[in-house]
């Protein structure tokens, strides 16, 4: 193993602050413990009131469920991806719990990886508003409705068809970002020279 040449003092601050990631991906996993909370209120929701709340209520929490692990999905990616792509090695190599992407994971597999889990987030949050879409036409769900119990919505045509676009511009995105990365790696040599 050759060692390393020392870093002139300049090259080896700049190579240095990389360090200076390490509090945002520290704040990411306090997020990520704000989430597992969020996840155990929900589902003691869904439990204890199980009875009482209708079929569609119930997929709708179940769906908020997933949202939750899926951004969590995401919070882990990001966490995990980024510390090894941009600060430093977590020498993962051979342990049994290492995940499968990181053994191959760079800046461009981790931009498709986060586009593809934005893409996923998307999809639950439009499922539930298509969900709850039936209510479109009803007056919209203020605090003094709310509390009368006169059916509502918190959805407007204009805004399903403005999540719906979105939802859309993340796809082409993602394909976007996945194309982009597939021509830069074709145009690159292979390093065995074939």
């Amino acid at each position: 193993m050759s060692a390393h040449k020392p870093l002139s003092p300049l090259p080896a601050l700049i190579f240095a602050s990389r360090w200076l990631q390490l509090p945002l991906y520290l704040g990411l996993i306090v997020a990520q413990c704000v989430y597992v909370f969020l996840f155990g209120k929900e589902l003691w929701h869904l439990i204890h009131d199980a009875d009482a709340l209708g079929e569609q209520q119930i997929m709708l929490i179940v769906l908020g469920l997933i949202d939750v692990v899926m951004i969590s999905n995401l919070l882990v990616m990001v966490i995990v991806g980024g510390y090894e792509t941009f600060v430093s090695r977590l020498g993962l190599q051979g342990h049994p719990d290492q995940p499968e992407w990181l053994s191959h994971v760079n800046a461009s597999v981790l931009k498709v990886k986060l586009a593809m889990a934005i893409i996923g987030i998307s999809s639950i949050h439009l499922l539930k508003t298509f969900i709850e879409a039936g209510q479109l036409g009803l007056p919209l769900c203020a605090p003094e409705l709310v509390a009368t119990g006169v059916a509502c919505t918190k959805f407007t045509s204009t805004g399903v068809m403005w999540q719906t676009i979105i939802h859309c511009v993340f796809i082409l995105s993602a394909v976007g970002i996945a194309w982009t990365d597939k021509l830069m790696a074709n145009g690159h040599p292979r390093q065995n020279g074939h």
